[in-house]
């Protein structure tokens, strides 16, 4: 079969002349290829969030999602 070499940008042009069916079917393709990346991410963030927030005496699992933001947002814009 014989190779062939596109842009980046052709690419999306031709996904994007794809049947919404086969857009979903190439994006889950995409989407499972950084399945693995994206959830070590995760894992990490979500690990260090506890760790700085217990060291600020916090408890992350407790708090609710209003009270991680709040946090999340004094911590970011300490000084």
């Amino acid at each position: 079969m014989p190779n062939l070499t596109l842009t980046n940008e052709q690419v999306i042009e031709l996904v994007k002349q794809l049947p919404n069916e086969q857009q979903i079917e190439v994006f889950r393709f995409l989407l499972l290829q950084q399945w693995g990346q994206w959830e070590s991410l995760s894992r990490y963030g979500a690990d260090r969030a506890r760790l700085v927030a217990q060291e600020c005496g916090q408890n992350w699992d407790t708090m609710t999602e209003d009270e991680r933001e709040a946090f999340i947002d004094e911590v970011v814009h300490e000084d």
